[in-house]
């Protein structure tokens, strides 16, 4: 931890703190072993002698297998979020309660993700275990947050929102209604994740206006989603956009614009020479993202029919 955090920490302190109470007051207890569908399972091969896993054991499209895969390996790798946070906020405060509590219900996710793909063989488990180590192992590097506080919780803040879309969406397009379940009860979680982060950045906005609004900037110009590192995350995730399950379009109308909407950006006044120089560039990169989008959608080949 850095022997100084920056001085809106402690400013932003009590409203971290409603902000937790109000999370919890939404939150609803959920437990991820109802979500699995165990009768499905069986032993597999090695020391407990079952049956081989093979790719025709699943019905899922490839597109929902890399779905799976991406979006189980993404929420294991939570904790090196929670560690950045951590070592820029101070301690023992709420922070401290909101980082931990929030790392817990991560975890739940990627629990029930990785207990439904052994139970239903949806994908090969030792590629996934070996990727698993291969990705969690890797130094800091692309997948790291940023070391900016500001810019690290406006990531966070997209990022938030960015999973939840791509969860909802996996579960609408996997057509498999035990997959659909816990993708949906999955982003139940993930939407009130943004809800904090948002909330808590339009207060930043109000306090530190310049500095926020620059954080923000650099956010949406830098961001990627989680998993860069993954092993194969280029071909699954192209895989995804060309479904139509996550594309840049879905990110721009369905995550981008309504935050710039609920952060209230176009509307803000009083910020100074640098704010409104990241509030004219931010805008100007989200126009330049709908025309590029757009473009990748008319040029996108017709899909097939869904693969099985």
């Amino acid at each position: 931890m850095p022997q100084h955090s920056p001085d809106w920490f402690t400013e932003v302190e009590p409203v971290v703190a409603d902000l937790l109470d109000r999370h919890l007051s939404m939150a609803q207890e959920w437990f991820p072993h109802q979500y699995v569908p165990w009768g499905r399972g069986r032993d597999y091969d090695g020391p407990l002698e079952g049956v081989a896993w093979q790719d025709a054991q699943s019905a899922l499209s490839p597109v929902a297998k890399s779905a799976l895969v991406l979006s189980v390996l993404t929420e294991e790798n939570l904790p090196v979020y929670h560690h950045r946070l951590a070592a820029n906020a101070p301690r023992d405060d709420a922070w401290t309660a909101w980082l931990h509590r929030w790392t817990a219900e991560e975890d739940r996710h990627s629990t029930v993700m990785l207990s439904y793909i052994h139970s239903t063989r949806a994908v090969d488990p030792v590629a996934l275990e070996r990727a698993r180590m291969r990705y969690m192992s890797a130094p800091s590097g692309s997948d790291d947050l940023p070391s900016d506080p500001l810019h690290g919780l406006a990531y966070v803040m997209i990022q938030e929102l960015a999973t939840r879309v791509a969860h909802r969406n996996t579960g609408l397009h996997c057509g498999e209604s035990v997959c659909a379940r816990l993708f949906a009860r999955v982003a139940q979680d993930e939407n009130l994740h943004m809800v904090f982060y948002r909330d808590l950045y339009a207060v930043l906005l109000d306090l530190v206006p310049d500095r926020a609004m620059a954080g923000l900037w650099r956010a949406v110009r830098e961001f990627r989603m989680p998993g860069q590192a993954i092993p194969g995350f280029a071909e699954m995730n192209a895989r995804i956009a060309l479904a139509g399950w996550f594309d840049l379009e879905i990110f721009h109308d369905d995550v981008l614009v309504p935050l710039i909407k609920a952060l209230r950006v176009r509307e803000r006044a009083g910020l100074g020479d640098r704010g409104e120089q990241s509030r004219a560039e931010l805008l100007a990169h989200t126009e330049r993202l709908r025309r590029t989008a757009v473009r990748f959608r008319e040029r996108r080949p017709v899909a097939p029919a869904p693969e099985r």
